[in-house]
């Protein structure tokens, strides 16, 4: 929990860490090191790691978070250590053997089937919430006038600052704090006033067993738990998203895009397929499963060609979809495949699965049926690929995994 103190700096990727760390209170290292470890994109499933550089004192308390089940990756340094720079990932434009026409895969790009209507919250009713009420806490005049930072994962407390005499917290703060976060996470514009106005009810009248003053320093006290903090967001944010998140039923071409157009970009060092059926230079993967994939298609007769649908390919495929909590975000299916200019496959493949992959899953069956639909005669279809069936027996041909995987 100590880790999670300080400033909320979410995009330090490298520590270099030149101080002598002899105190034995542990402190200072703890600080340093919890500066790298905020993530910078939370709930988006990528893979982010922090680069650490420094004295043996700290790397030897660096080394010692093993304990908690954080993961180490050990690389050489030196003026005689072979670079670790980044690929380029591009299309294969130098590989005479390769048909980039043949190769090249067309889609459709669609409007979002999924939306947010911004609709006046002023239809919010705070007080038909179905939320937990939740008992009021008796707190002294001396907690009072702290500030309890707790985990949001756990409840654990971490520590206590505590306020100035001088400084006296108004609910006004509070509940603009509130208003600004929510706004934020769900990306609105405009409405922040009636926003405000909402919670300060939800507040008075809902979210405790019984009215309550907003005045009163104890109310502002138990606003700071993590019980009142999270039936605030998660309620308000589930309502909202059921205000103004709406499925249009359908979508249409907004334009085409295809892969031969997209620009070159960098991935970091890692293992790879040097496939012959992709129109770019290198496959690379998010895990072994996705690369040992890769090598598959690359073997596979029956297609024509296939590319990995990188997030930061551009152009790439990327689908909105409504998420576990009520937001609406991106999804980015893992492969896509060409079994013949006239029928393209969108493919998932999947490790562990989250409360999202349902979700995306029933979102993927739309977007092929859409783009089936304004496909101009080429047929979309879709394939989920469960790590546990892959690795029951080997396939041979794209058509096995037809018959092997759920495919709609």
């Amino acid at each position: 929990m100590v880790l999670r103190e300080g400033w909320d700096v979410q995009n330090v990727t490298t520590i270099v860490g030149l101080r002598a760390y002899n105190s034995k209170a542990r402190i200072l290292p703890e600080q340093t090191l919890g500066r790298g470890l905020r993530r910078m994109f939370r709930g988006q499933g990528l893979n982010e790691k922090v680069s650490v550089v420094g004295t043996r004192a700290f790397i030897d308390f660096v080394e010692s978070i093993k304990n908690e089940g954080v993961d180490l990756e050990y690389r050489p340094m030196g003026d005689r250590t072979p670079g670790a720079g980044p690929m380029v990932i591009e299309i294969d434009r130098e590989n005479k053997s390769k048909d980039l026409e043949a190769l090249d895969i067309e889609l459709p790009r669609l409007t979002a089937r999924i939306e947010r209507e911004y609709k006046n919250l002023d239809a919010l009713d705070p007080l038909i919430f179905s939320n937990k009420r939740l008992a009021i806490k008796k707190f002294s005049d001396d907690e009072q006038r702290e500030i309890v930072f707790k985990s949001l994962d756990t409840g654990d407390q971490s520590h206590i600052t505590n306020m100035d005499i001088g400084f006296n917290p108004t609910y006004q703060n509070v509940i603009g704090f509130f208003a600004r976060t929510i706004m934020r996470d769900l990306r609105l514009v405009g409405g922040q006033d009636i926003l405000f106005g909402k919670i300060k009810t939800f507040i008075q009248e809902r979210l405790f067993e019984q009215p309550i003053a907003l005045e009163d320093l104890n109310i502002l006290r138990n606003l700071s738990e993590i019980a009142a903090t999270r039936t605030i967001f998660e309620t308000f944010k589930k309502a909202i998203n059921d205000l103004t998140v709406v499925d249009r039923g359908t979508s249409q071409v907004r334009d085409r895009i295809k892969m031969s157009q997209a620009r070159p970009y960098a991935v970091k060092s890692q293992g790879y397929v040097p496939a012959k059926k992709s129109i770019f230079n290198k496959v690379v993967g998010d895990s072994h499963f996705e690369l040992e994939f890769a090598g598959y298609l690359d073997g596979c007769k029956d297609i024509v060609s296939f590319v990995k649908n990188d997030r930061q390919m551009n152009p790439s495929l990327f689908i909105e979809y409504q998420n576990a909590d009520g937001s609406i975000s991106n999804y980015f299916p893992d492969f896509i495949v060409k079994k013949s200019p006239k029928e393209i496959w969108i493919v998932e493949t999947k490790g562990r699965e989250d409360l999202d992959d349902p979700r995306k899953w029933e979102r993927l069956k739309d977007w092929v049926k859409d783009a089936t639909a304004k496909g101009e005669g080429v047929v979309f279809q879709a394939m989920f690929v469960r790590e546990e069936v892959w690795k029951k027996r080997p396939l041979n041909g794209f058509s096995e995994a037809e018959a092997a995987f759920e495919v709609s």
